[in-house]
């Protein structure tokens, strides 16, 4: 980030930081609104997997905040404070393991309870509208992060909405297969797979490793 850490902004990185911004703002406007359906979908029809989903949507709200607080920061100062961002990152890095606890709770508390989920029309609506809208949203904050000098913040947030859309992928799966077969086992073990995705990108950004793993 050569022009962002000596103090002034060029013209183009401010542009490039606004576009950013106006991101992290839709990300939070869009994953408040699909992470409330999706958990109140989730309770109505007891699916687990669904309420991760939820769950992770205002996990990834969360983030975006973060990520918008500290580009505004940069537009105001007109450069970045590399610690609090490496802070935000690791509070990021915090709710995905959260947010695996939870999944693993209730999903083994399901297989004990031996509970049947009913199926959800409106959760494989949404989902498939997330697998629709994420990539392109993911993409646009990449191209940014690497215009940017391959901003570390900004390539970070790109790589958490892609998680999202291989969670929606795989809790499509699950509730479609809960649709087909019936079996109440299917939905806790897809909450399992979003646990792992969870745990996973949680201690790479925690390390600091999630930019460089980024393709």
């Amino acid at each position: 980030m050569t022009d962002v850490t000596k103090g002034q902004l060029s013209a183009r990185d401010q542009h490039l930081t606004k576009r950013g911004l106006r991101l992290a703002q839709f990300t939070v406007g869009y994953n408040v609104i699909e992470g409330a359906v999706a958990i109140a979908a989730g309770i109505l029809a007891g699916l687990v997997s669904l309420v991760g989903f939820g769950f992770d949507s205002g996990i990834e709200s969360i983030a975006a905040v973060l990520v918008g607080l500290r580009l505004a920061a940069r537009l105001r100062s007109g450069e970045a404070d590399e610690d609090r961002e490496r802070r935000a990152l690791k509070m990021v890095a915090g709710t995905f393991f959260l947010l695996a606890a939870y999944v693993i709770f209730e999903g083994t508390r399901n297989l004990i309870s031996g509970e049947t989920p009913d199926n959800s029309v409106v959760g494989i609506v949404l989902l498939i509208a997330s697998i629709v809208i994420m990539p392109v949203l993911a993409y646009a904050k990449k191209r940014v992060g690497i215009q940017l000098n391959n901003d570390p913040l900004i390539l970070a947030d790109a790589a958490e909405t892609r998680i999202c859309v291989l969670l929606s992928v795989s809790t499509l799966i699950g509730l479609l297969l809960y649709a087909w077969t019936g079996a109440a086992w299917i939905d806790p073990v897809a909450g399992f797979v979003i646990a792992a995705f969870a745990i996973h990108e949680g201690r790479e950004a925690w390390e600091g490793e999630l930019v460089e793993d980024d393709d």
